[in-house]
């Protein structure tokens, strides 16, 4: 009945026999067939990009995330396996540089935006062979001849019908942000990319002199960064702690924080000799509050600055005051330029400084200055030999620390100052942390711990990529500044004049495509931008379905996961409207005619949906989550002899709870409901 186990370990054998077996007999299939009614498990699989090869790495997460659909299928359930692609990225296009023999955007243009984007295309195939040899190697199951391709437009369709309810929320705006920037890639990084590029460095920083006016004295103020000093604009000082003005031995008045004076001016003290008397570091002159040197003034460092502030007609060079700066290194006083750092901007905010960015797009000193064309990293030291030359640089100590670089390229980041869009996730903060509360995380010192402190501290998103091989942004822009969010082809095709029965939501394509402006009748273009594609891998849930253009039933059975869903929830005829007392005919009105001033209230009655013995499968609060959620986000549906219609909506939708006293019990073609509890009525025209 059974083969003889032999006595030789030959794994490799063993392991393909079992492979051709599996193959053979479609046992993959087979379980997939057999289980397509019974209760559905949700698994979502993060899905690996095809241009990089399969390391040991993977091994073990397709083996960990393999288990958990075997298990469940074991178990009774059925379990939809749909393998995927994660196409987009930068990755992908330093990739097909290197292939090319080509360096950064300027040199991908001269080489045409299209050629380059099909050998993107071809570029992320490049291992996908080996990743389907490996996957069955592994005994990873999933449905790799249906996949879902993050390039494709079904995809890229469903991600802007997600962008554009974000943008009907008023939760996707364009804004002036400080963002962590490489100039070799052109693009902005997120906070978690950043974190993965972080290098231990020896640099220099700087403590400058700077003229105050109407004295003989200067201000000492630190910074990491001798290349922002070009674009100083202000200075900036703890309004709560203590500073001092001192008499130093080297023949200087100083300004500086009483805390760091030892620190800072120790080093001029002198040793008494045969011929000389000890002479101290430095004498106090005054003492102040940082508040008391509020608004004092001094003179730029360097003269470029000056007509940037004429011409936006702010004032700049004077001492500002946030309790941001610290006493534990420096001098107590930091140098400002808002287009260059977080605090800096919110300080460059809050006193009206005028906005000085001397550094273009590839990270180089702009000709305004006297280290025009140089790299920021390399003008540290020409920006140290001038101010030493001028007798304005007091010291240069060496530090050293961890510094941001890319992960993709090695480049060191700078904090730039960029028109970035972003996804405005303080809004929703809120939302984010009550709804991770409700997630069984295992361990739950990761969903309470890191992962949870991490979205009580969320940020804006900064969805926006300076790139070409991602998915466009879905946002036209006019010239008379009226910007509008696309969902979808149809919506496209129907305000262009010049769009492609065929076109292909990818860039340069759908950048050729213009639209009519509804405010002032002009074309309106694209933003040039793609998105983060963490964009695309959080949409795979409902865009590996191209939901909700298709496949709806299989989405909505499916999210959110709430668990074992039995049957699908959208199946049971919720909203066909029936002929008073016949609430099993299976045949809805035809037609309802009614005067155009008539209202109506529309009432669900939602119950707990039970097994024969009585066990609840899916609660009657589960509905009435999953059901607010598709009223406000899809509206109410009328079924007809061709499918579904929207009613038209003339006034904001409003829902309300209304407790049932008395149990309305009906028995649904699902099995016999329990008491209705809560019913959501909402008034539509």
């Amino acid at each position: 009945m059974y083969d003889k186990v032999s006595t030789k370990l030959e794994f490799v054998n063993r392991e393909q026999k079992v492979l051709d077996f599996w193959k053979e007999n479609q046992v993959f299939e087979k379980s997939v067939e057999e289980t397509k009614d019974l209760p559905t498990y949700t698994f979502y699989d993060g899905p690996p990009t095809a241009n990089g090869k399969p390391h040991i790495g993977h091994v073990l997460t397709r083996v960990i995330k393999d288990m958990i659909p075997r298990y469940q299928t074991m178990k009774g359930h059925n379990v939809v396996r749909k393998a995927g692609w994660d196409t987009h990225g930068l990755p992908v296009e330093l990739e097909v540089e290197k292939l090319l023999g080509i360096d950064g955007k300027e040199q991908i243009e001269e080489y045409g935006l299209e050629p380059f984007i099909q050998k993107c295309k071809e570029s992320v195939w490049k291992y996908k062979g080996m990743w389907e040899e490996f996957s069955g190697k592994v005994g990873f199951w999933a449905d790799m001849d249906n996949p879902y391709v993050t390039y494709h437009d079904d995809f890229i369709e469903s991600e802007w019908w997600a962008l554009k309810k974000i943008w009907d929320q008023g939760l996707l705006y364009k804004g002036f942000k400080i963002v962590p920037y490489c100039p070799r890639c052109g693009t902005p990084l997120s906070s978690h990319e950043v974190a993965q590029g972080y290098k231990t460095v020896k640099e220099r920083s700087a403590v400058v002199r700077f003229k105050v006016i109407g004295e003989d004295a200067y201000f000492l103020a630190w910074t990491t960064t001798p290349w922002t000093l070009p674009s100083n604009v202000a200075l900036c000082v703890n309004p709560d702690e203590t500073y001092v003005k001192v008499k130093a031995a080297d023949g200087y008045t100083y300004y500086l924080a009483q805390a760091l004076a030892d620190k800072v001016l120790g080093g001029l003290a002198k040793e008494a000799t045969d011929d000389q008397a000890a002479v101290p570091a430095y004498e106090v002159l005054e003492t102040y509050v940082g508040k008391d040197l509020e608004y004092k003034e001094y003179e730029p460092l360097y003269e470029c600055v000056k007509p940037v502030c004429e011409r936006q007609h702010k004032k700049g060079h004077f001492i500002t005051c946030d309790t941001y700066v610290t006493m534990t290194d420096g001098t107590g006083i930091v140098h400002i330029a808002p287009a260059f750092g977080e605090d800096d901007a919110n300080v460059g905010r809050n006193y009206d400084l005028p906005f000085v960015q001397f550094v273009d797009g590839k990270g180089d000193l702009t000709e305004e200055t006297p280290f025009a064309g140089m790299f920021v990293k390399d003008a540290d030291p020409e920006v140290l030999k001038d101010l030493d030359a001028r007798g304005l640089l007091f010291d240069a100590p060496k530090f050293e620390h961890e510094y941001p670089h890319c992960w993709r390229c090695d480049t060191p980041l700078i904090y730039y100052a960029r028109d970035t869009w972003f996804i405005k996730m303080t809004a929703v903060r809120d939302k984010l942390v009550k709804n991770n509360d409700t997630v069984n995380w295992i361990p739950e010192s990761i969903g309470k711990g890191r992962f949870g402190d991490w979205l009580k501290n969320v940020q804006d998103w900064g969805l926006s990529r300076n790139r070409y091989w991602g998915t466009p942004l879905n946002i036209w822009e006019c010239e008379c500044g009226c910007r509008h969010a696309i969902g979808s082809k149809e919506e496209l095709r129907s305000m262009s004049d010049n769009c492609p029965e065929n076109i292909e939501l990818h860039r340069p394509f759908i950048d050729a495509v213009t639209i009519k402006c509804p405010e002032c009748g002009k074309q309106m273009h694209r933003v040039t931008e793609v998105i983060d594609c963490w964009f695309d891998s959080g949409s795979m849930p409902f865009a590996q379905w191209h939901y909700p253009f298709e496949n709806q039933d299989i989405f909505l059975g499916a999210f959110p996961v709430i668990g074992f869903t039995g049957k699908k929830l959208l199946e049971m005829e919720f909203i066909t409207p029936h002929t008073s007392g016949r609430f099993k005919n299976p045949n809805p009105i035809s037609q309802i005619k009614v005067r155009p001033d008539v209202k109506f209230d529309f009432c669900f009655i939602l119950s707990d949906d039970c097994s024969e013995d009585g066990t609840v499968i899916v609660s009657a609060e589960e509905k009435k989550k999953l059901f607010k959620q598709l009223i406000l986000d899809m509206g109410m549906g009328a079924k007809t002899h061709v499918g579904f219609g929207h009613f038209s909506e003339r006034r904001p939708i409003q829902l309300r709870e209304i407790a049932v006293s008395q149990p309305n019990r009906t028995n649904n073609r699902y099995g016999q409901s329990n008491r209705g509890q809560n019913q959501y009525n909402r008034g539509r025209r």
